[in-house]
């Protein structure tokens, strides 16, 4: 194993190199992330935060205090305040959570790959800090390394979802409530459509808006309740009062199941769809590996229609393949690079405070600006202003760090033998510590995976 290919299997398919992890990856680069593949290994970052359940019950309650204050404002009574819980506040703790996991993980892989899935089914706005990490921990890490299809079930009709895409508003119009509502409520499309575009198929799946308003009209009934007295015991989950009834057509083949059979249905056959299998793969290899590579896209999809969506298979075919090991290529996105700092150096100091950093290096924690995502292009995350915003966050880091870091027994750490004469010289012959450091962060080594 090349000097170089260690450097990738921490770095491509993992966080970063922690202590020692380097040496281990030298030994045998491609064993080492397969074992992490094959090994069950629980979220490291200490106790976990609020569940789904928790994260619904925070939202009805803050929307409780909200109608309080406005009822007072109303009466003409003094201000209460803003309701006192801070989704902003929850966000960051669930980033610390994370930074703290990938501290501590022996398996970075499965972080990397908690990250990955969570982007492909993009839920941000405004209830993403209540609901995100119920979905992280209840949806997709028990299920990103098995059947797709069940990961997609799970995605799909997770609350946080259905608040992000609007199906908690959807209501079938012949339902029991559409027809009770006379027309005041009706269908969204918004996930149907995401599903399609995004979630399975891709863009140039071959389905139309038919196609959309069928699988719409599928999932009506799927949605969160927050009313004070909800018309059953889950707050989410399937409400028959709000669903389409009736057979769907969807890529033509009819669904005449009752209820939630129906949508579980439709997903279950998207999932497995040839389209799927080359959407899915595709994506996975351009975020892990780069564009450009046909002939790895289509192995990788052969793989998933061979083995039923297999995302274990997938991951395990994708990290063995030759051309999965090509030279870097691709700009760490800022919510690596703050993990990767935060593996290397053991940890970040409260300041600057991280969920703050990633704002401004412009990838707000679990806030991407559509349902697409984060960029995967090569190099979407290396525009000069972009370098500059991350020499600054480096550079108030190393001045918050104990002044007797040794930044050049950081660089036998990250990147061992694989250090390019340029990136040692520079590090050894800087003025002090904390510019050490900050050339370390910057350096292409550290900066590319």
């Amino acid at each position: 194993m090349s000097d170089r290919d260690a450097l990738l299997a921490v770095n491509r398919f993992g966080l970063g190199a922690a202590p020692g992890e380097l040496e281990r990856a030298r030994r045998d680069g491609r064993g080492h992330v397969v074992r992490q593949i094959e090994e069950t290994v629980a979220p490291a970052g200490g106790e976990p935060l609020r569940g789904t359940a928790e994260g619904v019950a925070l939202i009805v309650e803050r929307r409780r205090l909200a109608d309080l204050r406005g009822e007072a404002l109303r009466r003409g009574e003094a201000d209460p305040g803003a309701p006192p819980i801070d989704p902003g506040a929850l966000l960051a703790e669930e980033l610390d959570l994370a930074l703290l996991s990938a501290v501590r993980t022996t398996a970075p892989l499965t972080e990397r790959l908690a990250l990955y899935w969570m982007d492909h089914f993009t839920a941000a706005g405004a209830n993403a800090g209540f609901l995100n990490g119920g979905m992280e921990r209840e949806a997709i890490r028990p299920r990103m390394l098995g059947p797709f299809q069940e990961l997609l079930v799970a995605a799909a009709l997770h609350p946080s979802m259905l608040f992000y895409l609007d199906n908690r508003a959807s209501v079938g119009p012949n339902s029991r409530l559409g027809r009770s509502s006379r027309g005041r409520r009706g269908l969204n499309e918004n996930l149907g459509r995401e599903i399609l575009e995004l979630h399975t198929l891709g863009v140039d799946g071959g389905y139309t808006q038919d196609d959309v308003v069928a699988l719409a009209s599928m999932l009506t009934g799927w949605t969160v309740s927050l009313d004070e007295r909800p018309s059953q015991p889950e707050r989410a989950g399937f409400f028959p009062d709000r669903h389409e009834p009736g057979p769907k057509t969807l890529l033509g083949k009819t669904y005449a199941q009752d209820g939630p059979d129906q949508a579980v249905a439709a997903l279950t056959d998207l999932a497995r769809h040839p389209a799927t299998a080359r959407h899915v793969t595709r994506r996975m290899v351009r975020h892990f590996v780069g564009h450009g590579l046909p002939g790895l896209e289509g192995r990788m999809a052969e793989v998933f229609r061979r083995t039923g969506g297999d995302l274990g298979a997938v991951t395990r075919a994708l990290v063995m393949d030759d051309e999965a090991w090509v030279a870097p290529r691709k700009v760490r996105p800022p919510v690596e690079f703050l993990l990767a700092s935060a593996r290397l150096l053991g940890g970040l100091p409260p300041r600057p405070a991280p969920r703050g950093a990633l704002s401004a290096m412009g990838q707000p924690f679990w806030g991407a600006p559509s349902p697409k995502g984060w960029p995967t292009e090569d190099d979407a995350w290396a525009a000069p202003d972009a370098i500059k915003t991350r020499l600054d966050w480096a550079a108030d880091l190393a001045r918050r760090l104990p002044p007797g870091l040794d930044a050049r027994a950081l660089l036998d750490t990250a990147f061992g033998p694989a250090a390019s004469a340029e990136t040692r010289r520079a590090v050894e012959r800087a003025s002090d510590g904390g510019q050490a450091l900050v050339l370390l962060l910057l350096s292409p080594e550290f900066q590319r995976r």
